[in-house]
């Protein structure tokens, strides 16, 4: 679950609240566009009729919500893109949950310098204490959302639970405090529960690993000086803008923003197994294996990553797609979906906030990723 952290800061938890239980909704009012960007490319691997066909209804049948931007990428080009009213390859969209792939791909890149170890138990400060079980956890478990700790991430009322706490209420002033307080609920690595406290536990680890400061300036500049040199740059993914809580820790776990077409570079990031765009090594390989591998509390889950298999919880579309597809998946219907076996990855950004909703949606986006060959 991901709220807009901006239109909250503007509109009072009140009301955030209300649009969240509601509609969920990205706030932000957008001058009318009357000419949306809508391209197929012509000589793409399937037929413009056909491609055109499978695009239009993820933005006019109701039953699928509110899209706002839609990008088909294949071998590294965009081969279809379009826009809602208001929306266009400039506007900057909120990542929700695809957040924690991003934040999965920077403690790659901390691991591989050596910064940080997978299966080393995490350095916490509140977990330190003799005999405090949490000190057991590891980079790992955090990643492939196995903890342990009793974090809820759908209240019910939804203002009771651990994620809207963490972001609005009493955590919002410092998330890495909250999320690190919580208990363990059960024995680390046991059980599958997914949780955006351990991206934001990540995300201040990561932060530790590169300043000793507790300055939030300090802090943030730390992060955002790794994010710009090691992937934003390298990447390019210039749009790439992380958000931070009072206390100078990125907000790892939901509240990123990129354009379309960066968040289809970033996919193509892990589709090319962590080249980027001029061919050069970004992430290493292996790191991004690590993210495509089941876990063995989900097969649906691997590292910040969904993936296209039957499990306890399955965010993408096993059976409409191939096996291999992977996703990163953010609330209310936010899709990276990257298919190796077809060379292609999918970008779909919108509003739908209902579950079946967001069935049709995955639905129409398997019709739009069936129609290329294998």
């Amino acid at each position: 679950m991901k709220i807009e952290w901006n239109s909250v800061k503007r509109l009072g938890l009140g009301a955030a609240l209300v649009a969240l239980v509601g509609a969920g909704g990205l706030w932000r009012v957008r001058a009318a566009d009357p000419q949306p960007l809508y391209h197929v490319a012509r000589d793409a691997a399937v037929g413009e009729a056909a491609l055109r066909a499978a695009i239009d209804p993820l933005f006019e049948d109701a039953a699928m919500g509110d899209t706002r931007a839609l990008l088909v990428m294949r071998d590294g080009e965009i081969v279809a893109e379009r826009y809602a009213p208001g929306f266009g390859p400039d506007t900057k969209l909120l990542s929700w949950s695809i957040a924690k792939s991003v934040t999965a791909v920077l403690v790659g890149l901390m691991v591989a310098d050596g910064r940080l170890a997978i299966d080393a138990p995490v350095p916490v400060a509140a977990w330190s204490q003799p005999g405090d079980p949490r000190g057991k956890i590891t980079l790992r478990q955090l990643l492939q959302m196995t903890s342990g700790l009793d974090h809820v991430e759908d209240g019910e009322p939804i203002q009771s639970g651990d994620t809207v706490r963490m972001l609005f209420t009493d955590g919002a002033q410092d998330m890495r405090a909250y999320a690190e307080a919580k208990p363990l609920g059960q024995a680390p690595g046991a059980h599958f529960d997914y949780s955006t406290g351990s991206s934001i536990i990540l995300s201040d680890l990561m932060t530790r690993m590169l300043t000793n400061s507790s300055d939030p300036d300090v802090r943030r500049r730390a992060m955002a000086m790794f994010i710009d040199g090691r992937l934003k740059a390298p990447g390019k993914l210039p749009s790439l803008t992380p958000e931070y809580d009072a206390a100078g820790t990125m907000i790892g776990g939901s509240m990123m923003h990129m354009t379309a077409r960066d968040y289809g570079r970033f996919g193509e990031l892990l589709r090319r197994q962590g080249r980027g765009p001029s061919g050069h090594q970004i992430l290493p390989e292996k790191w991004v294996d690590f993210m495509r591998t089941p876990s063995k509390r989900n097969p649906a889950y691997g590292a910040h990553l969904w993936l296209n298999r039957e499990g306890s919880e399955s965010a993408l579309m096993p059976g409409l797609a191939p096996t291999s597809l992977f996703g990163c998946v953010g609330h209310n219907g936010q899709y990276i979906l990257v298919s190796p076996s077809q060379r292609l990855t999918v970008v779909r950004i919108g509003m739908s906030p209902h579950k079946e909703q967001r069935a049709a949606v995955k639905a129409a986006l398997a019709r739009v990723i069936g129609l290329f060959p294998g």
